[in-house]
């Protein structure tokens, strides 16, 4: 399968940045908080990143649940974790820039047997591009799915 190109071209000053997306007509406008001289005017790169894990999960899902052959009614992800934010705002290297103890719950409802359940959630954490970078990163990662049975 050919490579996918993704692109982005972001601008701004201070710390709020205006980012065009490539061959999209929407832009993404990112802030930071007041502390690191943001005015929380629009979600930071930090919380955009856990965004793109919960959406990522979920698109992932689907394509996994089409795989194994079964149907996923609805999501819902809660991700959370961790930031020291004493690397980036110090320079001290002894501590690490990015997140720790990244906690994924999912509630995921569908009619799947157990099994393929057990195999979506394993499937979606091996497969999930965003996913793979935090393992990569050597992020703790708790991936705690529950299956929620259709009315």
């Amino acid at each position: 399968m050919p490579l996918v190109n993704f692109a982005v071209h972001g601008k701004g000053t201070g710390v709020a940045q205006t980012v065009a997306v490539s061959g999209a007509d929407y832009v993404i406008e990112t802030d930071a908080y007041p502390a690191f001289g943001g005015q929380d005017a629009h979600p930071s790169p930090l919380a955009y990143t856990l965004a793109s894990l919960s959406s990522c999960n979920q698109v992932t899902a689907q394509v996994v649940a089409k795989d194994l052959g079964i149907t996923i009614e609805a999501v819902e992800f809660d991700v959370a974790a961790d930031f020291n934010p004493t690397t980036m705002t110090t320079g001290r290297e002894s501590d690490d820039a990015t997140f720790q103890d990244l906690r994924i719950t999912a509630e995921i409802t569908t009619d799947a047997p157990a099994d393929l359940f057990d195999r979506l959630r394993d499937e979606v954490a091996r497969r999930c591009p965003v996913s793979v970078l935090f393992a990569r990163a050597g992020v703790k990662i708790t991936n705690e799915w529950t299956q929620v049975k259709p009315s």
